[in-house]
C-alpha cells in the first residue's frame, strides 16, 4: 500500500484540518500517559512551519453522540499548548466552529457528534461537509482511527486534498517491516484480557512468526483448552475449540508456541490481593491468574531476546497492581535489547512501559494504534488508509 505523503501536497499558507489521536488516559480529569499527544506534534510543527493554519479534530473515548464532560478535550488541549509553546485556541463547538485564522486550534470531541461514527453514509456526509468547510486540505495522522471508517477520518478525505501526516506514515512503514520482510528470527508475544481480541491475529501471524508467547487474561482459554485447572481466572469457554485448532496449526507449522509454566495468583481482583506463585496447570479453584509467574517471565524473555524482529501487544498481567506487573516489566526489559527492531503495539502495552519506568526510546517503535495496529496485522483493509492512497 502506497499512501500520499505529507510533503506530496501543497500545505504553504494553508488551513489545514488534520485528524490526530489524541485518545489520551485520564484520570479525575488529569492526563496520565500524553505520548499520544506527542507523538502527533511533528507534524503539528511541520504545518505551522509552512505557515498553515492547522485546525485539529481528535476523539476521546467513547461519549456515543452525547456531550460527557469528562471526556472533554479541554485538558488535552492544555497540554498541547504546553507541549508546542504556543497558544492552542479551543473551540467547545464542532458544527459552526470558528476556528483561528492562523496557529492551532482545537476543536472539541468529534465523538460528541452521533454523525461521527454513524453507519449511515449520508449523516457522516454531512458532518465531513462541515469539517471540510473549514480547511482547503486534509491530513490524516490520527493512526490509531484509520480502521473506523468515521466521518473525520474517511469522508472528509474524499472532500479535500489529502496525505498522511508523520505519524501514520511511520505506523506504515513499521507494520510493512513486520508482514513483508521481517529479519529472523520474529517473534510475537501477545498479553491482554481476552483471545477473542486477537483471535484473528494469532490466525494471521501463525504463518509468518518464528515463536508466539501467550500472557495476560487471554492465556487461561489457552490453558483451559489444553485440560488445565484454571481456577477463577478469566476464561472464554466458546472458545476453546478455536484455540485448540490454532495450537494443532502452530505445531503442524513448527511454530515455537509459549505458554506459561507458572502463575502468579491471587483469590480476588484487587491491587492489595496476596499473590502466590503456582504452576499453570494446577491453578486452585478459590484463586484467579493475574500475571505470568517468575519462571514464565525468565522464558519468554529469553525467547524474545533471540529475535531480531518483535511485535508485542497487550501486558501479561495487570501492569497496574505493583504485586502483578512483574512479567510485563521482565518482557519490556528484555525487548529493550532488541538488535534488530523491537515494536510495542499500543494501548495498553505503551501506557504499562511508561507506567513501568521505560521511555519510548529504550524501544525501536512505540505504536500509537493498538486496535489499528492489529487490524493491518490480521491482514485487514483499513478504510482510512485505503482512502490515502
Amino acid at each position: 500500500m502506497k499512501i500520499k505523503t505529507l510533503e506530496s501536497v501543497d500545505v504553504r499558507g494553508k488551513r489545514v484540518l488534520l485528524r490526530c489521536d489524541l485518545n489520551v488516559p485520564l484520570k479525575d480529569g488529569v492526563i496520565t500517559d500524553d505520548g499520544r499527544i506527542k507523538a502527533s506534534l511533528p507534524t503539528i510543527k511541520y504545518l505551522l512551519a509552512q505557515g498553515a493554519a492547522v485546525i485539529i479534530t481528535a476523539h476521546l473515548g467513547r461519549p456515543k453522540g452525547e456531550r460527557e464532560p469528562e471526556l472533554s478535550l479541554a485538558p488535552v488541549a492544555k497540554r498541547l499548548a504546553e507541549l508546542l509553546g504556543v497558544p492552542v485556541n479551543f473551540s467547545d463547538a464542532i458544527i459552526g466552529a470558528k476556528p483561528s485564522a492562523t496557529g492551532v486550534t482545537l476543536l472539541e470531541n468529534i465523538r460528541y457528534e452521533a454523525a461521527e461514527t454513524s453507519k449511515d453514509e449520508n449523516e457522516r456526509a454531512v458532518l465531513a461537509k462541515e469539517l471540510a468547510s473549514y480547511a482547503d486540505v486534509f491530513v490524516s495522522d490520527g493512526f490509531g482511527a484509520v480502521h473506523r471508517k468515521h466521518a473525520s477520518v474517511y469522508d472528509v478525505a474524499n472532500l479535500l486534498p489529502h496525505a498522511a501526516g508523520y505519524l501514520v506514515s511511520a505506523e506504515v512503514e513499521v507494520l510493512k517491516k513486520l508482514t513483508e520482510s521481517p529479519q529472523r528470527p520474529y517473534g510475537v508475544a501477545l498479553g491482554g484480557s481476552k483471545v477473542s481480541d486477537k483471535i484473528g491475529v494469532i490466525s494471521n501471524l501463525l504463518g509468518k512468526v518464528d515463536s508466539l508467547a501467550i500472557g495476560g487474561g487471554m492465556l487461561f482459554t489457552f490453558l483451559a483448552a489444553k485440560g488445565h485447572e484454571i481456577g477463577k481466572s478469566l476464561v472464554e469457554r466458546d472458545l476453546i475449540p478455536t484455540v485448540i485448532e490454532l495450537m494443532e496449526r502452530a505445531n503442524k507449522l513448527g511454530v515455537r508456541l509459549l505458554l506459561p509454566i507458572d502463575i502468579v495468583v491471587a483469590p480476588e481482583f484487587n491491587i492489595d490481593a496476596k499473590p502466590t506463585i503456582v504452576p499453570a496447570d494446577s491453578i486452585p479453584a478459590d484463586q484467579m491468574g493475574l500475571d505470568i509467574g517468575p519462571a514464565s517471565s525468565k522464558l519468554f524473555a529469553s525467547a524474545i531476546s533471540e529475535c531480531k524482529t518483535v511485535f508485542w501487544n497487550g501486558p501479561m498481567g495487570v501492569f497496574e497492581f505493583p504485586n502483578f506487573a512483574n512479567g510485563t516489566k521482565i518482557l519490556a526489559q528484555a525487548l529493550t535489547t532488541i538488535s534488530g527492531i523491537s515494536v510495542v503495539g499500543g494501548g495498553d502495552s505503551a501506557a504499562a512501559v511508561r507506567k513501568l519506568g521505560f521511555a519510548d526510546s529504550d524501544f525501536g517503535y512505540i505504536s500509537t494504534g493498538g486496535g489499528a495496529s492489529l487490524e493491518y496485522l490480521e491482514g485487514k483493509e483499513l478504510p482510512g488508509l485505503v482512502v490515502l492512497q
